[in-house]
């Protein structure tokens, strides 16, 4: 795969994440808590990257 299709999808996935997460009113109640996913997606797509970029 090209990187720049990995990023797109990495973008939808989060993107999806966040309005579902909204929805549910579980955003303001996990602000301190956002850090965790972030790094999550940092450290798989440094993974995929190297992986496959």
């Amino acid at each position: 795969m090209k990187k720049i299709y990995i990023d797109i999808i990495v973008i939808v996935v989060a993107a999806v994440g966040l309005i579902l997460l909204d929805s549910f009113d579980l955003l303001e109640k996990s602000a301190k808590f956002m850090l965790i996913p972030i790094l999550a997606f940092y450290y798989f797509g440094k993974y995929v990257g190297n992986r496959y970029g």
